[in-house]
């Protein structure tokens, strides 16, 4: 199923306070935040995952990979499933597993929107080079770096592939990765937004200078709030960990959310609270507690 409509649900009101609303669904990153710096995850960290489940909470991963890169927590999933990939722009059924997994629902990135995109962001910072990332495929530039684990499909610049006569199969555009070799990745994100104003929502996670930009309205909260609703699930009994710009969203929505202490400043900023760092299995350390917590 496509949708890229926009959602105003992911605006957290204030209601009463969250840490007196037992947790149902623990919504967190990967990496940098679950996984370690070598992309495993902790026997402690497991462990945690499970007991959550076993309580009735449930766990939904909610990453900026795609869901071909999800084997690291496949066997995670537990009951459900599900995990939310492409920063929101997809929900995927890893039951499968690698490779065989099911897209549940597609938030796509509209051509048009797409073009627009390469076009304003190129001017505005000259340099900027794209890679398109599909619900499969992934496709980039030639002067494109090496920043990712596998070999694109296809070499055109990102107006070839995403133009209506270009070679691009017929599947959702889920985000186009933009690369610049000098800016400041900050600087990089500001400068962005104010290009592309609403024709696209500009995150990163990366600590190089590479946005990720998907459809209006598309986020990791927006997305989250989407299957939060569908399961009769508020904002208060969400708890939220994340360490990069493209958790703020998801951290400010959540009734309680976790920077982790590796985290952005503007990822701490956005938090209720704060934990320990990724390779000190701080999500683990949080779900701990708040299972010693219930009643």
């Amino acid at each position: 199923m496509r949708e890229n409509g926009r959602v105003t649900s992911a605006t957290r009101q204030p209601e009463t306070p969250a840490s007196t609303v037992p947790p149902r669904l623990i919504a967190t990153d990967l990496d940098g935040t679950l996984l370690r710096d070598d992309k495993s995850v902790s026997p402690r960290t497991v462990a945690a995952l499970a007991a959550a489940e076993e309580a009735g909470i449930e766990v939904f991963f909610v990453t900026g990979r795609p869901a071909r890169w999800m084997d690291v927590v496949s066997d995670h999933v537990h009951g459900h499933g599900l995990a939310i990939c492409g920063n929101g722009a997809a929900v995927v059924d890893l039951h499968g597993g690698p490779g065989a997994h099911r897209f549940v629902k597609v938030r796509e990135l509209a051509r048009k929107n797409a073009l627009d995109a390469v076009r304003l962001l190129r001017d505005a910072a000259p340099g900027t080079v794209y890679a398109i990332e599909q619900t499969y495929g992934f496709n980039q530039e030639p002067d494109y770096p090496k920043l990712h684990m596998e070999v694109p499909d296809i070499l055109l610049s990102a107006e070839e592939l995403l133009g209506p006569d270009g070679p691009l199969p017929d599947e959702p555009v889920l985000k186009i990765l933009a690369y610049h070799p000098t800016l400041d990745p900050d600087a990089f994100l500001t400068l962005a937004r104010l290009a592309l104003g609403d024709r696209a929502n500009v995150t990163r996670s990366s600590p190089s200078a590479l946005l990720e930009i998907s459809g209006p309205g598309v986020s990791k909260a927006s997305t989250l709030a989407l299957c939060c609703a569908e399961r009769g699930i508020s904002h208060e009994q969400v708890v939220a960990f994340g360490d990069m710009p493209n958790d703020v969203e998801m951290l400010t929505w959540a009734g309680r959310s976790y920077a982790m202490g590796n985290a952005h400043p503007d990822v701490v900023a956005a938090a209720s609270g704060r934990t320990v760092a990724n390779n000190e299995d701080g999500v683990a350390v949080v779900i701990e507690r708040l299972l010693a917590e219930l009643p």
